[in-house]
């Protein structure tokens, strides 16, 4: 778990490491800062893409293996960033990086669902969300604090040895402990990648958790992508500084996991789905009529634990969607979510352009808890379903 960990944070560290080089990669690159953008959308959405290959594979060939292959194999793309001389090579780096990160933490998602009883199953997702947490604090501070000082080509040389470290660790313990780590067979996995995937889309409840994640995706990462931007133009922060502000959002999701068991207990996954979507919409409305930016470490704080009481419901719902193929399932996840923050970023980036950034965050802040509410009374009504069929 503490391995996968290590792997989710360079994983979540890499999505978010270009967020705050945004404005220096479009003065250093002679772009706009909507074509800047694409470095942050490129990586989602081959991610996303990506999905459709790991799924699958780990569901055939050992999903803690192929996690540590993925890690090793994101040292490519971020060499690739650190050498790039051009915005298009820069791009087709980050989509180098996002096709070999896709694999890291859906797998281990499906891996912890193999071993994981459901009943203690999101309370563990919440502790191995620490290391998601970490990596996005990480990603905007690092981006940051590189490109302040040595340069942002750095940031990715950084990441680079991360990925080469914390891949071969988890290398080396897949080969000392194979015998530990379970690829459960399934006479599913026999349908071959697209039998797989259309059993999961086949699934009513499976396609209702796929759509919310998607949208989940567009509302809450597309407007955060240009928040260390806003904080750098609105009020003068440095880009070192607008990164670090950021891990107020992780300190936020750092709160949601210190009581998850507890929230849990209390809520249950209908009331944390609705409580959840109502955080983050106020979250967002406090960023977009703050006068000052200490109002945003507020908003900041806001979305972290929002996001993860939503997002980590989603999350446990989605390794129980379809068992039998929990690799691909769970990459199917992973996906729509990535897809849906390409999206986000594609169009907070043009409400950026046209109507200005706090326009982006009321957008957000009307969508969120919207999706909350109808998340919870699809919960409530398959609650119920379940219920009745069992009596």
């Amino acid at each position: 778990m503490l391995l996968l960990s290590f792997a989710a944070f360079t994983s979540s560290a890499s999505a978010r490491l270009c967020d705050p080089m945004l404005p220096d990669l479009a003065q250093t690159f002679l772009v706009s800062s909507q074509d800047a953008a694409q470095v942050v959308s490129s990586f989602s959405v081959a991610y996303g893409l990506l999905q459709a290959f790991y799924g699958p594979l780990g569901d055939r060939v050992g999903k803690f293996r192929l996690v540590a292959w993925a890690t090793l194999a994101c040292t490519l793309g971020s060499i690739g960033a650190l050498l790039a001389q051009s915005m298009s090579a820069m791009v087709l780096a980050r989509l180098l990086t996002g096709a070999t990160a896709a694999g890291i933490i859906p797998l281990s998602m499906a891996w912890i669902g193999d071993t994981i009883a459901y009943e203690e199953r999101q309370a563990t997702l919440a502790r191995f969300l620490a290391g998601q947490i970490l990596g996005v604090i990480g990603g905007q501070f690092i981006g940051g604090l590189f490109t302040d000082s040595l340069g942002f080509r750095w940031a990715f040389g950084f990441m680079a040895l991360c990925y080469a470290l914390i891949g071969s660790w988890v290398m080396w313990e897949s080969w000392r402990n194979e015998s530990t780590h379970p690829n459960p067979s399934s006479p599913s996995v026999s349908r071959g990648v697209l039998g797989q995937s259309l059993h999961v889309f086949s699934i009513p409840w499976a396609r209702m958790i796929l759509w919310t994640v998607f949208f989940e995706g567009m509302a809450v990462f597309g407007p955060l992508a240009f928040i260390p931007t806003y904080l750098h133009a609105r009020w003068g922060l440095s880009l070192t500084g607008a990164g670090a502000l950021m891990a107020a959002f992780g300190v936020g999701g750092f709160s949601y996991i210190l009581f998850a068991r507890k929230f849990v207990a209390r809520f249950g996954e209908v009331g944390l789905a609705r409580l959840g979507g109502a955080v983050l919409g106020m979250a967002w409305l406090v960023l977009a009529v703050g006068n000052h930016w200490i109002w945003a470490v507020c908003g900041s704080y806001l979305i972290g634990l929002g996001y993860y009481m939503l997002h980590n419901t989603l999350q446990t719902n989605a390794t129980q969607m379809a068992p039998e193929v929990r690799g691909t399932a769970v990459s199917l996840f992973a996906s729509a979510f990535f897809m849906g923050q390409s999206l986000g970023v594609v169009i907070a980036g043009n409400l950026l352009a046209r109507w200005g950034i706090p326009l982006v965050f009321l957008w957000a802040a009307a969508w969120l808890p919207l999706l909350g509410m109808m998340f919870s009374r699809a919960l409530r009504r398959r609650a119920t379903a379940l219920h009745d069929r069992e009596g």
